[in-house]
């Protein structure tokens, strides 16, 4: 499915949540939702399944709102994609959703790996140093890719700081090979 289309339900979401005041609590009630969407195969059977009539999808989405303890606004916005046939688009809402949010409050993404899982006064010093060139909040995600051998890789946006290891090696390999 599109991006447009997540973008145009993220969009309604933060209407939906500045209008009412629970933009925070949505958000946070939706990307629970998303997990357990994601997390459950079951559940994604379930709500796809042709053979299920309406009600009977209703009743799940009841279900498993009351069992997160979903509000009346996010419970609705399920409701509303499986009666679209879009739940299947609610992991990439929700992202977009955390997106817009971030957006608006200045905050940006960045992506941190490195040949291993480092230890969070790293990151802290990291995220620090990074905010001061930005200028912008940032939130960091972390992943670990062996084969950088060390050092890390960071992207904003479309912006790549490539400081690992395997780079370094590739780069030396290339002068020495081409004097």
């Amino acid at each position: 499915m599109s991006l447009a289309v997540a973008t145009r339900y993220a969009r309604a979401l933060v209407d939906l949540g500045e209008e009412t005041g629970t933009l925070d609590a949505l958000l946070a009630e939706l990307e629970g939702a998303a997990a357990v969407y994601t997390s459950s195969r079951e559940l994604q059977a379930a709500l796809a399944n042709p053979l299920l009539s309406r009600e009977v999808k209703q009743n799940i989405v009841v279900d498993v709102a009351g069992a997160l303890s979903l509000s009346k606004h996010a419970t609705n916005t399920v409701r509303l994609l499986v009666d679209r046939r879009r739940v299947a688009m609610l992991p990439a809402i929700t992202r977009r959703l955390r997106e817009l949010v971030d957006r608006q409050r200045g905050i940006i993404h960045a992506e941190v790996i490195s040949a291993v899982i480092l230890s969070e006064s790293f990151y802290e010093r990291l995220r620090d140093e990074l905010q001061k060139v930005t200028g912008k909040q940032l939130s960091l995600r972390r992943s670990a890719d062996a084969s950088l051998i060390g050092g890390v890789v960071v992207r904003i946006g479309d912006t790549v700081i490539d400081g690992s290891l395997r780079t370094r090696l590739d780069s030396l390999k290339q002068n020495i090979l081409s004097n």
